[in-house]
């Protein structure tokens, strides 16, 4: 906990500093991030696009796909607009209630992303460990209901967190040292003691990270597994080659949090590297998942190339 004053006035709003060796680079920030946003709008709605469109991708693994865009969407959505007036008109405050409804989201999509990367791993286990099985496990009811239970899980973790840390008193101190209001900077605001806090984050921690990851790596252990039966390196390949482009999105976002979250156990010292962490996963790896799957996912190409086609026959009036 920083030093506070509890007898200074209530916090009513926050100031989001960033990053102060970066003030001078406003405008590049600017036109980078907002690059970022649009290959992110662009690439999520291709492919929620193809797979609407395109009936060969009607599929539980393109489901979750669809899912996912749709996710990373609303993710980039809570933190990009934010960032980039603060890039370009330097508007770097933000009311309580405001940083609190951001924070919600913020955390609330991240969890979910990791609970979607989870079923998508297990979509791949039944498929490829269990083919025969595959429809009548994987079938359209329970897709729904798995995706929907995991949205209201992570949801209700989050707000249980968000409305327990708005109890305690913010008094003097409201600068953040990021760009959007993560919870770990903002419960370092907090003038009491946050040890509730940090042992109720850390279990949630444990819930919407490390048992999907463990769970995750528990499906990838069996497809390898299975994957080593087949008697060509071909057969392995084309099987393999089924979950090559999630695992890397699984890597991508999961090593970004480990990473991220593990250094705050060492100190302010390691605040900035934290703060990169957290905008790697809520909004360079959204950018990252598009071309990922479009590059790596043959039916995915297929179906870009067919709606290509079909746009460029339709005549122009």
């Amino acid at each position: 906990m920083l030093m506070c004053n509890k007898s200074s006035p209530e916090v009513t709003e926050f100031i989001l500093l960033g990053f102060p060796y970066l003030y001078g680079y406003q405008p590049v920030l600017f036109v980078v991030f907002l690059l970022i946003y649009i290959i992110i709008l662009t690439g999520n709605t291709a492919i929620l696009t193809a797979v609407v469109m395109y009936t060969k991708l009607h599929k539980p693994m393109y489901f979750f796909l669809c899912n996912l865009a749709v996710l990373d969407l609303t993710f980039t959505t809570v933190t990009i607009p934010r960032m980039l007036t603060l890039f370009l008109f330097n508007a770097n405050t933000i009311s309580f209630t405001a940083c609190f409804i951001q924070m919600f989201f913020l955390h609330s999509l991240g969890n979910y992303e990791s609970f979607l990367l989870m079923i998508m791993s297990y979509d791949r286990y039944i498929a490829i460990c269990d083919p025969l099985h595959y429809t009548s496990i994987m079938n359209k009811r329970f897709n729904i209901q798995i995706t929907v239970n995991c949205l209201v899980i992570a949801c209700l973790v989050v707000l249980s967190i968000s409305v327990f840390t708005a109890q305690f008193p913010f008094n003097g101190l409201n600068k953040i040292s990021h760009y959007f209001c993560d919870h770990y900077f903002i419960s370092r605001l907090i003038c009491a003691d946050t040890t509730p806090i940090t042992i109720w984050a850390m279990c949630l921690v444990v819930i919407c990270v490390f048992i999907p990851f463990s769970l995750v790596v528990f499906s990838y252990i069996n497809i390898l597994k299975t994957v080593l039966k087949v008697s060509s390196a071909a057969g392995r390949w084309k099987t393999f080659s089924t979950c090559s482009s999630h695992l890397i999105v699984v890597v991508i976002y999961y090593a970004s949090i480990v990473i991220s979250y593990s250094l705050i156990t060492l100190g302010s010292d390691y605040d900035d590297i934290h703060a990169l962490g957290t905008i790697f996963f809520s909004v360079l790896a959204p950018a990252l998942n598009p071309p990922i799957y479009a590059l790596r996912n043959k039916d995915v190409q297929e179906a870009f190339k067919t709606l290509i086609k079909l746009r460029s026959s339709v005549p122009e009036i």
